[in-house]
Parts: C-alpha cells; sequence; structure tokens
C-alpha cells in the first residue's frame, strides 16, 4: 500500500507550491514564496504519497485568535482518493479554537459550507490597462511606502485586516518585483497600495484608499511601474464604490472567489478596502 505522509513544508517546497497554484490558474505572484512563509513558517502543509508531494494546504496563524486557510489542492490525477480531506483536517486541526478565513473558489464553496465555513461577500478579480496618468486629489502626496516608518504602515493595514501582521507586511513592502505607494495627507495615510509582479497579470493587493478618487490615482502610479503587462485587482463586492471604480478604469472580470469565515466575522474598515491582498493569506 502506498504511504501517505503529511508534513510541514519546507522553504523549499513554496516553490512546489506556487507552481501549483500556476497550475490552477491563480497567477501567483513571482516571489510570494518569501513573504508568505516569512509569515508562519510552520503555517504550510505538504502531503507526501511515497515521498512525492501530492496536496497541500496553508493553515496560517495570525496574532491568538485568528488564521486563513489557502493552498488547498491536491493534485488533479489523485483527487477523489482522500488525500485532499486528510490535509484538510490536519490543518484546521492546527487553526483550532481560531476564526478562519478563507478564499474560496466556487468549485469548493459547498464543501467549505458542510465544513462550518459561511460566505460573506464576493471577490471578483478585475484585469486590464488602466490609465496611468490619474493624478493625486488636491492634498494628497503618492510616496513610496517604504521611505515610511513601518509602524505607520502596519497601523493602517491593521484597520482592514483582522489581525496584526507585521511578519507579512514588512516583505510584503519590500521584496524584489514589488512596488508600494502610499497616499498622504498632512502626514496622515489616506491610502495604500501595492503591485507585485506575476506569471500574468501583474496583481495589485492591498488596496486601500479613503475615497475612490485615491484608489484610482494608486492603481494608476502603481500599473506605471509595470506599463508591459496589464493589472489584476481581486475587488470585494461589499465595497460598492470598488467595484464602480473597477469598471470605471477599464477593468473587466475574469475571476470569482467568496470569501468565507468560521466564527464571528471579522470587524473592520469595509469601506476603504478597494482590493484584498491575497487569496492564499488574507
Amino acid at each position: 500500500m502506498p504511504t501517505f505522509e503529511i508534513t510541514t513544508a519546507s522553504a523549499a517546497d513554496m516553490t512546489t507550491l506556487a507552481g501549483w497554484a500556476h497550475d490552477e490558474g491563480w497567477n501567483p505572484g513571482l516571489a510570494d514564496t518569501r513573504p508568505f512563509f516569512a509569515t508562519d513558517p510552520c503555517g504550510f502543509l505538504i502531503g507526501r504519497l511515497d515521498g512525492e508531494p501530492v496536496s497541500s494546504v496553508s493553515v496560517v496563524r495570525y496574532g491568538d485568535g485568528f488564521g486563513f486557510l489557502g493552498f488547498y489542492l491536491t493534485r488533479p490525477p489523485l483527487r477523489g482518493r482522500g488525500y485532499g480531506i486528510q490535509i484538510w483536517r490536519a490543518g484546521m486541526t492546527r487553526l483550532s479554537g481560531r476564526t478562519v478565513g478563507l478564499d474560496g473558489v466556487p468549485a469548493q464553496q459547498d464543501n467549505y459550507r458542510r465544513s462550518g465555513f459561511r460566505s460573506c461577500w464576493s471577490n471578483a478579480r478585475y484585469e486590464g490597462k488602466p490609465d496611468t496618468g490619474i493624478a493625486a486629489p488636491p492634498g494628497i502626496t503618492l510616496v513610496d511606502a517604504r521611505t515610511l516608518p513601518f509602524g505607520r504602515i502596519a497601523a493602517y493595514d491593521r484597520q482592514f485586516f483582522p489581525a496584526a501582521r507585521d511578519s507579512f507586511l514588512a516583505p510584503w513592502i519590500t521584496t524584489a518585483g514589488h512596488a508600494a505607494v502610499a497616499a498622504v495627507r498632512d502626514g496622515e495615510l489616506q491610502g495604500l497600495g501595492v503591485l507585485r509582479a506575476c506569471r500574468a497579470a501583474s496583481r495589485i493587493g492591498p488596496l486601500y484608499a479613503a475615497s475612490p478618487e485615491v484608489a484610482a490615482s494608486l492603481v494608476s502610479a502603481l500599473a506605471a511601474t509595470a506599463p508591459d503587462t496589464p493589472v489584476a485587482i481581486d475587488v470585494p463586492d461589499i465595497n460598492p464604490s470598488a467595484v464602480r471604480l473597477a469598471e470605471q478604469l477599464g477593468l473587466t472580470p475574469s475571476f470569482d472567489t467568496a470569501r468565507m469565515y468560521t466564527g464571528p466575522e471579522p470587524v473592520f474598515d469595509r469601506t476603504g478596502l478597494y482590493g484584498i491582498t491575497s487569496l492564499e493569506l488574507g
């Protein structure tokens, strides 16, 4: 009988996970593995069949009470044999006692509901080439986010995410191939966006803004750093202004997920959330 074993992923395994995500059409970032692994090095599980990786799940812990699940995959030839549910159970055990979030593709949402998740909103990935000449609104200055004190960036991010995530955010804004732009008025942050190079369209996330006009200027500035590729933003429909902005920028929907949670639904500023950070880590 073949031997199936679940282990913590190594740093080298993270390259394998990125390849699997690409095969699924998720368009992973070219440098995702560094900030992902730094966030929670024990938060990525691999299922091995006779030593060969065949299934995965990421179960990243944030703080004492929140976790995010992603990378739930079994290689196509081996689906339906129970390897996926085994690694799912191991992952959920690691997040036991926490509110857990995930972004579920349509084909898996019923399975997630049976495991106690409920849909809270939908994300639509909008793609295209926006205008790169949109100016910031009066009084707003766009700056390289890496020039600001990190504590200010982390505190601002916390307004839009259920838990502090400094160990993720620091490499996310500084990794090679990532561009991070902040909007500032009178010394106060009014917006933040990060663009990362991906295998297809460059992806923008997170995207936070005090107004659609600020968000538009951030998208424009970020797109200008990668003028030869389209951009993609996973836009939450809980912010109608974000959906309208994506359409006004000429972006078109290409991919859907549902944000789902167990436990109490986290409270954060939804009106300023114009694009989620990632499907894998929230």
